[in-house]
């Protein structure tokens, strides 16, 4: 009797468990796990959906690609159902997601936070046909990109000539060629690398990726645009989530994670990276970073160069069967109301 006893208990003790943890989350990104985006975001909300499933969530974050593949084939990894969920940024598969690259625009960006804001808005205007591949979590961004070189300072537009600068994306790319940069296109984890050895001279990256990729040991020159930490661009950074693996989810299990995306983790990543740029803008001053920041009254000479940026996206927008300079006024407008608020 005791026998059975101990079996029923153990039984139950491992039904119990079982039952805990109802369902894996793997969730896979590029960067360290130190980078903002994990500390200040995924682990986060690691915890909101582990505690508000009542255990039967179990997420597990794998930073540095440890599942394997490159920058590039995160989005299809989520899609296709290789990892549950994955983090990327949107334009590293240049082309594909070709709304969504207005925000990418030269000087269309702001704060994380506010760039973020918009981005829901716009998210649920423009974008449901671009992501209908997958479930998507958050859109967001970080702080607009400011230039950050190895050799001296860029005061004007005429010392960015010729010099060799990473880009992120398509639409980045145009914009560096227009202001007399040579971009040079790589996922963010080579930049370090690639500036120390001289195979580029700089980048157009936001501070708060600065400590986890040491880039403060490579820059000591920082270029800032219009206003202190203005900046000139940015990137749409995604977390999404496999379409049959939600579907798969009992409603109240869904309920969590639709509890925990869109505006929900929207603000919490705007306020994250945000943070960590104050934070390591301030580092980087500390450890002797020198800060050129040109003033809103010279940046007609910036905007009007990379005025052609614009212009030609909006006729391949509307080429392709979009209203593109409606959809630069919205992005405008719904920038600004964020900004407003």
């Amino acid at each position: 009797m005791k026998k059975i006893l101990i079996a029923t208990v153990a039984s139950m003790v491992l039904t119990g468990a079982a039952a805990a943890q109802e369902v894996t989350l793997r969730v896979h990104h590029f960067l360290s796990a130190d980078a903002p985006i994990q500390v200040g975001v995924l682990e986060p909300w690691e915890k909101m959906v582990e505690e508000q499933s009542g255990g039967r969530i179990d997420v597990q974050l794998f930073p540095s690609m440890q599942l394997g593949g490159k920058p590039p084939q995160l989005f299809d990894q989520a899609r296709d159902g290789i990892v549950d969920i994955s983090w990327t940024i949107l334009g590293y598969t240049p082309g594909r997601f070709p709304i969504s690259e207005v925000f990418e625009l030269p000087f269309m960006s702001g704060t994380a936070t506010e760039t973020t804001a918009a981005l829901q808005e716009f998210q649920a205007k423009y974008l449901t046909e671009e992501l209908r591949e997958v479930k998507p979590l958050l859109l967001h961004a970080p702080a607009s990109y400011k230039v950050h070189v190895k050799g001296g300072p860029v005061a004007k537009m005429a010392d960015l000539s010729g010099l060799k600068i990473r880009t992120p994306s398509r639409t980045m790319t145009d914009g560096l060629s227009a202001l007399g940069a040579t971009p040079v296109g790589m996922p963010v984890p080579e930049v370090t690398q690639a500036i120390s050895t001289g195979v580029i001279d700089g980048t157009v990256i936001p501070w708060e990726v600065f400590g986890s990729l040491r880039l403060e040991e490579v820059t000591k020159q920082h270029t800032e645009f219009g206003t202190e930490n203005g900046g000139m661009s940015t990137s749409i950074m995604a977390l999404v989530m496999n379409k049959a693996k939600y579907d798969a989810l009992p409603d109240d299990l869904k309920k969590v994670i639709d509890d925990n995306s869109g505006q929900a983790l929207a603000a919490l990543a705007g306020q994250a990276m945000d943070d960590e740029e104050t934070a390591q803008r301030q580092k980087a001053i500390d450890a002797g970073a020198t800060i050129t920041v040109i003033p809103e009254d010279q940046l007609t000479e910036w905007k009007d160069a990379s005025q052609p940026v614009i212009d030609n996206w909006v006729a391949t927008m509307t080429d392709a069967g979009h209203d593109g300079q409606a959809i630069v006024d919205d992005a405008k407008a719904m920038l600004a109301k964020a900004q407003g608020q």
